[in-house]
């Protein structure tokens, strides 16, 4: 016990005590703002490599967007990328962020399903299917239950099993060969069960949207409950995401 309060007070806290309220570097691309500058919107369309841009008003889909930055550099008056980390959320509408609009990405609290506050406010476990990722997005999933970001200390956890899941997490735009694989791993899972779309490429393709390799049925027939974009998603999205759609929040006084 004393090596350990020894430990503690020469190297301080390893983990990060509050993850709402967490910093991230400055290179960190989280959530744009637009501003109502008016510039050249055909040209601004066309900067962006995965269509994830329109026009009139001006918004970005973070669902889409690869977060290259390149129209922040060429916009700079137009668009900037801020360092909030919250972008996740039940609804895949909100995740469009819209010129003018200086509101929050977040979950929905009206629609998330009552069973998921009553299940997993608690406890939630994971079966991670990778359908065809470039591994960029399994490595934060990974950080994100390393020392540091320490997810397992909310109850939230991956799993081996399917059959010891609450729902599965997709990362990858779930290729041809994978689809079946995705398709088996979440009927394993017991009812009820969830399922959650990290980066993206889950989200939407990305930059493989149009693919004759992709196949994307799975997500057409059913229902996502939560969407956490990025490329790759942050730990800290990744928690705060998972955090917002179990738990119920307190409220405001």
């Amino acid at each position: 016990m004393f090596d350990n309060i020894k430990i503690v007070y020469h190297q301080g806290k390893q983990f990060i005590p509050d993850v709402t309220k967490a910093k991230v570097p400055g290179i960190f691309r989280g959530r744009p703002v637009i501003s109502s500058e008016k510039v050249n919107e055909t040209e601004l369309m066309e900067l962006c490599p995965v269509d994830a841009i329109s026009a009139s008003p001006v918004s970005i889909d973070l669902g889409k967007c690869t977060f290259c930055g390149e129209c922040a550099k060429r916009f700079p008056n137009k668009i900037r990328f801020t360092t909030d980390y919250k972008i996740a959320t039940n609804e895949r509408d909100r995740l469009i962020v819209k010129e003018g609009d200086d509101q929050p990405v977040e979950v929905n609290p009206e629609t998330v399903r009552n069973d998921i506050h009553r299940l997993f406010g608690r406890s939630l476990k994971l079966r991670q299917v990778s359908a065809g990722g470039d591994g960029s997005y399994e490595m934060e999933l990974n950080a994100a239950n390393n020392v540091q970001f320490d997810m397992s200390r909310f109850g939230i956890e991956f799993v081996a099993s399917p059959r010891h899941a609450d729902g599965i997490v997709i990362t990858g735009p779930i290729t041809e060969n994978m689809a079946k694989s995705v398709q088996i791993c979440y009927d394993a899972v017991p009812e009820p069960k969830i399922i959650v779309l990290v980066g993206t490429d889950a989200i939407s393709g990305g930059i493989l949207e149009n693919s004759a390799a992709i196949e994307r049925s799975f997500l057409v027939t059913y229902p996502v409950d939560l969407y956490i974009p990025g490329n790759p998603a942050h730990p800290l999205t990744i928690i705060n995401g998972l955090l917002d759609l179990t738990r119920k929040r307190k409220s405001k006084v």
